[in-house]
């Protein structure tokens, strides 16, 4: 498939090009990342699951057919310049639009330029997630008839932001963020088209990657502002690093995907047991601007539903600690908060309580309005007492171990069992007097 020259590109995506030697440095008119720009999908770096030997994407190539696609990724990781190669290399028309900028009449004129085209146009649509849910339906049947082949970038998870019709005549193909050893290559890159080094010592070239947070194109926009330093500089170490530059801010979106993941690796690592993890998971939420109350909130939850009877002490503490920030405010308040994570996570752990609350809701779901046992219930008139109400009720503390025995389920439901404690921390001693109670109750029927 004879490769077609591309139209001028959506955005600057990635960078990572091998230099050209056709375009010499001196065009610094043109931002770094544009002028790596690579030429062909050897030329990618990253993404090795989709663009190596044995690559998805390689794969739909070899085959001659690609489908319609949804690139999922974070951003500076390749998704529209891997969409223009794919278009190159599929030998289609590439026309790309952005559904940040573009609405209906910017669709119906891509349609009908495709149409003309006769199914050789591959439509990449950036931000697919912000076109709402009608205008996803939009596409449907320029999709189905082939008019055009759909690749989507989007940041957002596809599970939830785009349409269930959309996604299913699409495969979504994950981008995953740049690894350290990626973001280095694009540096050497850089170098070479500029012919000097970068101005940085060892440990201050590993900080500046760790800057980017794998994002390529972010990387190559701090290491453009390092070569416009004047030639012949003293490497910087990483404080004048930090001083020059600033660090790219962490991926975090409170109503979005990044929130759920994050809280879910809290309790998860909270449940694991594991104190360092969850210190870090609280430490990147509060980076990420996360309500220090949205967390008191879902860590009272965690000592309820987690840490249970095992240690009746987290409820508590767990409220204490929100009380506490709330008198402190940030940033004093949130050490209380750190605390009463590390107690969560070092805390024998049982969710007994919540397993047993959840099937006595649904016993009682069930058994709809069955009435007590009459001796538990209090005989105020005569005739309460007359049709037994009261009768034989068994008062604990008149007995020698102050358990009667009695059976306090419905007559017609028998008797349930709902709490299983476990062996663990102060469970373990519950279980005992449990057990001590069947043996009692056992002996007395």
């Amino acid at each position: 498939m004879a490769p077609m020259s591309p139209p001028r590109h959506a955005e600057n995506d990635l960078f990572g090009a091998a230099p050209d030697p056709q375009q010499p440095a001196s065009r610094g008119h043109r931002p770094l990342a544009d002028r790596l720009r690579p030429r062909n999908l050897d030329e990618v770096v990253g993404q090795e699951s989709l663009l190596g030997p044995d690559g998805s994407l390689r794969a739909m190539l070899a085959r001659g057919s690609l489908p319609s696609l949804i690139l999922w990724g974070p951003p500076g990781v390749g998704k529209t310049t891997i969409a223009r190669l794919l278009a190159e290399a599929a030998g289609l028309h590439f026309h790309a639009i952005s559904a940040v900028f573009s609405g209906v009449a910017d669709l119906k004129k891509a349609f009908e330029e495709a149409s003309r085209r006769r199914g050789r146009t591959l439509l990449f649509v950036d931000e697919v997630h912000r076109f709402n849910r009608a205008q996803q339906d939009g596409f449907l049947p320029f999709v189905e008839d082939g008019t055009v082949t759909l690749v989507g970038a989007t940041t957002e998870n596809p599970s939830f932001a785009l349409n269930g019709a959309l996604l299913s005549r699409c495969q979504v193909l994950v981008l995953n963020r740049l690894e350290a050893a990626d973001l280095d290559a694009l540096l050497s890159r850089a170098e070479d088209l500029e012919q000097r080094p970068l101005p940085l010592t060892t440990e201050a070239r590993a900080a500046l990657t760790a800057m980017a947070d794998g994002d390529g194109r972010y990387l190559l926009n701090l290491a453009e502002q390092l070569l416009a330093l004047p030639p012949g500089a003293k490497p910087l170490d990483v404080p004048r690093l930090q001083a020059l530059l600033a660090k790219r801010a962490a991926l975090y979106d409170k109503d979005r995907e990044e929130h759920f993941n994050l809280i879910s690796a809290l309790h998860k690592s909270m449940r694991g047991s594991d104190p360092d993890a969850a210190l870090y998971w609280f430490a990147r939420m509060l980076t990420g601007g996360e309500d220090p109350r949205y967390i008191a909130r879902r860590l009272n939850r965690f000592a309820a539903e987690d840490v249970g009877m095992a240690d009746p002490s987290a409820l508590p503490l767990s409220i204490a600690a929100w009380e506490t920030y709330e008198r402190l405010g940030s940033p004093e308040g949130e050490l209380a908060l750190a605390q009463l994570v590390v107690h969560l996570a070092t805390a024998p752990k049982s969710n007994a309580v919540y397993k047993g609350f959840g099937a006595a809701m649904r016993a009682a779901k069930e058994t709809g309005s069955l009435m007590p046992p009459k001796h538990i219930l209090n005989a105020p008139t005569k005739l309460m007492k007359q049709i037994g109400y009261g009768r034989d009720y068994a008062y604990d503390h008149d007995t020698e171990e102050g358990f009667s025995g009695a059976d306090y389920f419905p007559e017609a439901m028998g008797r349930q069992r709902f709490y299983n404690p476990t062996g663990r921390g102060y469970e373990a001693e519950v279980k005992r007097r449990i057990q001590h109670w069947d043996k009692l109750r056992s002996e007395r029927e």
